[in-house]
């Protein structure tokens, strides 16, 4: 992932992984019109990350009502495309991941190809802490044996009553998901509440040590399991299962979803 000046940029391969797509996908929906990219002199596409997220809200739509591209074009012009989008910037969460490879003695080419993604787009991420998805970030620290909670110092606080309103943000720099932490401090569990954009997902599956529960405030919830064991939650409902069983996840509604998720032990 280059840049051209001060914005992330992402390649044809890396923007359509970022969407759960085919590179060839991409291109076909530039033909019908539903995004156009920037071009380098050399005629090759890169994505913004107002593009990426536009791609990523093309692919719900598609999936999840159907719609045709006419459809599609007509949904986004009304929803003012692109949508409004957070600018995400995580510096300390990069510069801890920088300083874990540095110290290992690795380089970004390694450890890029152990996580299964782009060195550029991991010397992005160590940069400015933007631009991955959530399996990225979960095959990231799983490669450096560590946990988010720990990169963010989320285990050195300690505070066992926590106001509403007053969360702490998880620094989590993927598009669309918002992550509030619920308890702080070295415990038994992480307990989180996450709020999802509509088109939010984990692009793809990962796994790891313990168990995990979920319930659902608001909104539906699809979450995957050994790739081929799928349930869609609404609220009310609850899911609790082996966190080691490879689990894929997303919004699965045009509205904000919203859940509170626990991990027990800590352990992404």
């Amino acid at each position: 992932m280059d840049t051209l000046d001060e914005t992330v940029h992402f390649r044809v391969t890396e923007a359509a992984k970022a969407a759960g797509v085919a590179p060839s996908t991409l291109r076909l929906w530039e033909m019908q019109g539903l995004i156009k990219p920037e071009r380098r002199p050399s005629g090759q596409r890169i994505y913004s990350e107002s593009d990426v997220a536009q791609l990523q809200r093309i692919a719900f739509l598609r999936k999840s009502t159907g719609l045709n591209p006419a459809a599609i074009r007509a949904q986004l012009l009304a929803e003012n495309t692109p949508q409004p989008i957070p600018h995400i910037l995580n510096e300390p969460l990069g510069a801890a991941l920088r300083q874990l490879r540095l110290t290992r003695g690795e380089t970004l080419e390694l450890v890029a190809h152990q996580a299964g993604m782009s060195a550029s787009a991991l010397s992005t991420l160590e940069r400015t802490g933007a631009g991955v998805s959530f399996k990225m970030l979960a095959d990231l620290t799983k490669y450096y044996g560590t946990t988010v909670s720990k990169l963010t110092g989320q285990e050195s606080r300690n505070q066992a009553v926590v106001r509403a309103g007053r969360e702490r943000l998880w620094p989590m720099p993927v598009q669309g998901v918002r992550v509030e932490v619920l308890a702080e401090g070295l415990r038994q569990m992480d307990c989180h509440r996450f709020i999802l954009s509509p088109g939010a997902a984990s692009s793809g599956a990962y796994d790891h040590e313990g168990e995990e529960f979920i319930t659902v405030i608001n909104g539906r919830f699809r979450i995957t399991l050994d790739t081929d064991e799928t349930h869609e939650l609404a609220a009310g409902d609850s899911i609790y299962f082996e966190s080691r069983r490879p689990h894929a996840w997303a919004n699965a509604a045009d509205d904000i979803c919203t859940l509170i998720w626990v991990n027990t032990p800590p352990s992404f």
